[in-house]
């Protein structure tokens, strides 16, 4: 090894204290140098990696590059990849090439050849590099679906249990079963994702995530239907749903750890043609929620800071389902959240767990209905309400009685922008005057990816310079990353309220918000893209609707 300690020491890699600490740690611990220089970070493993295959007269694969033949990927089982931790490049000729990340390790290479009688070559690639592979190209879990598969079939026994519910239940409790739904959340977590849904078809399953708002197609093993039973049921018994129930829909809840980290998840669970689909919600089990992070710009900070400083009043956020609107009344919330306030919230379901508030959860199943729970809680003297959605003019009169009497209410309605949002509670039933004297604000918003700055480069849109994401390893090749709100603000000035009691259209009150000076959304989402911050066909994407 003392090509490779020159070699670091030359490229300037690692100091000499390290390195020495990395010499007493391998003669300690018996383990190899370079495992030692990447386990505990004393140098980058692709640097150590490159000097390595050198030396062993290896080619390296740098990240990004790998190149790998599906069809070689057919020659190895995932149960004898995963174990080595390799992936299968090119299969011609009686040669199969294989990506390692320890040239030191020639167990992988015999065993391969042992079994298989093709002549085994090696090259050399990072371990991130060669994990991401074995989940693109065999998909999540493999390994543990074949393992799985093959203990039944030793065993004789019939793996797709349908019927009998003690079966499912210690099936679902099965140790690989359990690694395997965890293998998929850890897996989904790893790559932003907010939600996973599973959904059965008669020509097998089909796993989806769901990145920065946007849907996308997991790979998972062809077999993985016949383990389906066993992966509902076992999420059933995390989220403490009854396992037997195949007819009704259910929603549960689980609290689980990966990592370092815990997590909510709400789980959905429905009948359909071909078995149960389900949707699991992944959400961290705590977040610090404020409108900074929310990429508001300065402007419309300050519209917020000044209405959430009310005393009374109702502030609507309108939207389409994902538009991030509980999240915003979430920031809002985290704002006024202090000792001398008492704030209390109404929501299906509660998203997040906000220390110091009261949160309360509805079930109509049991009469605990939006307006039912209103009553109830003005009894315990709030300061600030959030109520999750007005969706019925019980529920909308209440709010209105609540503002009327000192209490600042947030909430949110289902309208496309903020003009329609009086219209929406007129269609209801509330008389125009209440809503006037009433409501501060109706607010609209979009969440818009943004540009990945990994790979970020510019283009011209409409005579302009815009920009979008190329695609790489950071961003998962959809060339963004994350995702912000744009949003727009429909004060009740004079000339909007005398609207609003004509029992004006959503259009003709646009039209006076524009002469008005009104930023709408599309707006906002066009001065993000010329700041880089998003693309065009975001913008359009969600302005669209």
């Amino acid at each position: 090894m003392r090509k490779l300690k020159d070699k670091l020491l030359e490229k300037h890699l690692i100091s000499a204290d390290k390195l020495n600490n990395a010499f007493e740690l391998s003669r300690q611990t018996g383990k190899p140098l370079f495992t030692v220089l990447i386990e505990n970070g004393f140098a980058d493993e692709c640097a150590v990696l490159e000097i390595l295959a050198e030396q062993y007269g290896l080619r390296f694969i740098k990240p990004g590059e790998m190149m790998v033949d599906e069809q070689a990927v057919k020659s190895v089982s995932a149960k004898v990849a995963s174990h080595y931790t390799v992936i299968p490049l090119k299969r011609e000729a009686g040669i199969l090439t294989i990506a390692v990340s320890n040239p030191m390790d020639m167990t992988a290479a015999e065993d391969i050849e042992a079994n298989l009688g093709l002549h085994v070559e090696r090259v050399i690639a990072c371990k991130a590099d060669i994990l991401k592979a074995l989940r693109k190209y065999y998909g999540v879990g493999a390994d543990t679906v074949e393992k799985l598969l093959s203990e039944s079939q030793d065993h004789d026994a019939d793996v797709e249990i349908k019927e009998e519910s003690h079966d499912l239940e210690k099936l679902a409790e099965d140790a690989s079963v359990v690694r395997l739904v965890n293998q998929l959340l850890q897996e989904s977590i790893n790559d932003r994702a907010t939600d996973i849904h599973f959904e059965a078809y008669r020509e097998g399953i089909s796993v989806r995530r769901r990145i920065d708002g946007i849907l996308y197609d997991s790979k998972v093993p062809k077999n993985m239907n016949l383990l389906y039973p066993s992966i509902v049921s076992r999420l059933k018994l995390m989220s403490g749903l009854n396992i037997v129930e195949r007819r009704l829909p259910q929603d549960g809840r689980a609290r689980v750890t990966i990592g370092r980290k815990e997590y909510d998840l709400r789980v959905s669970v429905v009948p359909a043609v071909h078995g149960e689909d389900i949707v699991v919600r992944i959400l961290p089990s705590s977040m610090l929620l404020n409108l900074e992070e929310l990429g508001f710009s300065k402007e419309h900070l300050d519209t917020w800071h000044k209405f959430i400083a009310q005393p009374h009043g109702i502030i609507f956020v309108t939207g389409p389902t994902g538009s991030g609107k509980s999240t915003t009344l979430y920031g809002c919330l985290s704002r006024l959240n202090t000792r001398d306030r008492k704030i209390i919230t109404i929501e299906d379901p509660v998203e997040y767990e906000l220390k110091g508030i009261t949160q309360t959860q509805v079930n109509p199943k049991i009469g605990l209905t939006f307006a039912n729970a209103l009553r109830s809680m003005l009894r315990h003297d709030p300061d600030v309400m959030m109520i999750g959605e007005v969706r019925d003019k019980e529920t909308a009169e209440i709010a209105i009685q609540t503002a009327m009497t000192g209490h600042l209410v947030l909430s949110t309605l289902h309208t496309n922008d903020s003009a329609g949002g009086a219209v929406r509670l007129i269609d209801m039933g509330i008389d125009p005057y209440r809503i006037t004297s009433t409501v501060l604000v109706f607010t609209a918003q979009r969440l818009v990816r943004v540009v990945c700055s990994k790979c970020r480069e510019t283009f011209e849109f409409n005579g302009k310079k815009a920009y979008k994401g190329a695609g790489c390893k950071a961003c998962g090749g959809s060339g963004y990353c994350g995702r912000i709100a744009i949003c727009e603000f429909l004060p009740m000035v004079s000339e909007i309220q005398e609207l609003i009691l004509q029992k004006a259209s959503a259009k003709i009150i646009r039209e006076k918000a524009d002469l008005l000076g009104m930023v709408t959304l599309a707006a906002d989402g066009w001065k993000k893209v010329a700041e880089g911050v998003t693309a065009p066909e975001e913008v359009i994407r969600v302005t669209s609707l």
